[in-house]
Formats: C-alpha cells, sequence, structure tokens
C-alpha cells in the first residue's frame, strides 16, 4: 500500500472520527455499539444526501440500534481527495467516491473515469464484477478501502451557446471544464479549446460569453441555473459518473458480522435509491428544460469516441489491455 501523508490535524481525526465502540446491555457482552463517521462533498439538498439518510437509518435497523451513522456534507472533513485519503488511513469510517477517482492511488483504476468508458451505469456494474473487476476490488482492499455498494450518479452532458448536432460543431468552441485529465481530453479530442475554471464562476462565464459552454450532469446544470444563461444541451453522454459507497478497511474489521451485514445491506438500499432518484431525475429534467427554453440535441456519440483513440492507445501503452478487454466483455 502506498504511504498517504496527512496533516498533523489528521491524528486528532482518528480519535474524533473514527469507528468508535462500546459495549451495550447490562451484562457487557451484547453486540458493541459503534459510530460511523461518514463524509462527502455533496450538500443537504442533493440526492446524495438524501441516500445517506436512508443509508444511516437503515444501518440503525438492521444492527438493532448498534450502528449509528454520522453524517458529514459539504466537504466538511476536507475535499474528496483528501476524504479518501482519510478513508483508507482510517480516520474517517467511509466516504463517498468515484471508481475513476481511485486512479491517484491505483493508476489502472484512472479508465473508469474515461470519456466514453462506459454507455451505461450498468455497464460500469457489469465490470466491475468481471475476474478484473474483481481483481481491483481486491487491490483497492489492499490499500484500505472496501466498497460496499456503487450507485448513479449521472452522466456528463454538454451545453453551449450554440447548437451541438456533431462533433464537427464542437471545433473552437471554449468548452469550461474541471481540472480533470479525463474532461480536458473529452474537449481537446472533440475539437473544443479546453478552458479550466472554478466552479462558482461558471454562470458568470457562460452569461458574459467568457465561455461557450461547459459540461455537467443533468442535475447540476438545473441546480446551477445554467439553463437561464446557455440556450442549448446536446446529450453528448461522455463520461458516466458513479458514487461509491466506500468503507475503510480497518473500520470494517472492527464490525461483528451481523454489523458488516447491517451495513452491507443499507449501502445497497442506499445505492438503490440514488440511482432511482438520478434516474428519474434525468428524464424530468429534459422537460424542464425544454419548457425554460433549451433546445435539446443528440448528436452521434460514435465519432466523438474514435476520437477519444489516443486516450486508450495511451493507457493500453502503459497498462496493458486487461481493463479494456473488461470494459468490452460487458458491452
Amino acid at each position: 500500500m502506498k504511504k498517504l501523508m496527512y496533516p498533523v490535524l489528521l491524528i486528532g481525526l482518528v480519535a474524533l472520527f473514527g469507528c468508535q465502540g462500546k459495549e451495550s446491555g447490562a451484562s457487557g457482552s451484547q453486540e458493541r455499539n459503534v459510530t460511523i463517521k461518514m463524509g462527502f462533498q455533496a450538500g443537504t439538498a442533493s440526492n446524495e444526501y438524501a441516500a445517506a439518510e436512508l443509508f444511516a437509518k437503515r444501518a440503525n435497523e438492521l444492527s438493532d440500534g448498534s450502528v449509528t451513522v454520522q453524517i458529514f456534507s459539504g466537504g466538511q472533513l476536507g475535499d474528496d481527495r483528501s476524504m479518501i485519503e482519510q478513508t483508507a488511513q482510517g480516520a474517517l469510517d467511509m466516504v463517498f467516491a468515484e471508481t475513476g477517482r481511485f486512479g491517484l492511488w491505483i493508476p489502472e483504476m484512472e479508465i473508469f473515469g474515461y470519456p466514453f468508458a462506459f454507455n451505461s451505469f450498468d455497464h460500469l456494474l457489469k465490470t466491475m464484477e468481471t475476474p478484473y473487476g474483481k481483481e481491483l476490488q481486491a487491490k483497492l482492499i489492499d490499500n484500505g478501502w472496501r466498497i460496499l455498494a456503487d450507485g448513479y450518479n449521472g452522466t456528463r452532458q454538454t451545453t453551449c451557446n450554440r447548437p451541438i448536432n456533431s462533433i464537427e460543431d464542437m471545433k473552437g468552441l471554449k468548452l469550461r471544464v474541471p481540472n480533470a485529465a479525463a474532461n480536458l481530453n473529452f474537449a481537446k479530442y472533440s475539437g473544443a479549446s479546453p478552458t479550466p475554471m472554478a466552479f462558482a464562476e461558471v454562470y458568470l462565464a457562460l452569461k458574459t460569453n467568457a465561455v461557450d459552454g461547459q459540461e455537467n450532469p443533468l442535475s447540476t446544470i438545473n441546480a446551477q441555473k445554467f439553463y437561464e444563461v446557455q440556450k442549448y444541451c446536446a446529450l453528448t453522454a461522455h463520461i458516466l459518473n458513479d458514487n461509491n459507497y466506500v468503507i475503510s478497511e480497518m473500520t470494517w474489521k472492527k464490525l461483528s458480522d451481523k454489523q458488516k451485514n447491517a451495513v452491507q445491506t443499507a449501502a445497497k438500499e442506499a445505492a438503490e435509491l440514488q440511482t432511482k432518484k438520478f434516474m428519474d431525475d434525468e428524464t424530468s429534467l429534459l422537460d424542464s428544460f425544454k419548457q425554460n427554453g433549451m433546445t435539446i440535441t443528440n448528436p452521434d456519440r460514435a465519432p466523438f469516441r474514435e476520437a477519444m483513440k489516443p486516450m486508450y492507445d495511451a493507457y493500453t501503452e502503459k497498462y496493458g489491455e486487461a481493463a479494456v478487454k473488461a470494459i468490452e466483455a460487458t458491452y
């Protein structure tokens, strides 16, 4: 396992936020009570928060009250990278994390965040159940992370101040993207001019035409009201976002078999709720965008996918073809 470095502050977090336990019952021989600290970036109005609340409720019920989950939303405990690292070290018990995000520590996993790697959330889930996917899950455990369940977190689409009917319409477009390799490469290989900027600046940049467009899941486009400053939404569906329910392996080992079953089952139920919420939103939000004056276009994705070939060629040169073959086998 790679050695992860943290500020001295995290030493305090181990005591403050670590999985805490004490025996319940008069005899002291009953199930030990544990408190699980769970952190993530999304705010209290998000689908993720609603799912986390269900997780907390069900974990408590299924464990007969011996598991209590405390939720720290909105990045209270740090950014996503910091919280993922804290979870590996046992300073935080649980975190939400995209599969591709683990590429920061297990480089071959970065492909899970590549543009057009998956044609659906179900496709991603099936890939993680292949022998190759199970090898990756074992590597995650070796590094301190155990995936309990995975939920759908939306698919990134492209809004613009002009219609995108084909990949040719991307040429020269100033596209705001986060400063992440997969998003930068999507813009670059599509022919656009990738323009990284802070998320808080995007609305004004779109309004003033400092950039021509941006890319985000429909739920984010709606929450940030980008439909007010963009006339067109192209269903490029270029990057699929997922949301793993990740528990620290250190925490997992402290749980009784009954508590493990409770936490595992609760995570699966929460992930199912989250998936349903995001999928329902995607259906309703397109109608809402149309009512707000947006025109929806559906460009052919095949030329976009073909344009990403240099990314995949570079990946296979570094890490071999195992991941690509697993992805292709589950189409």
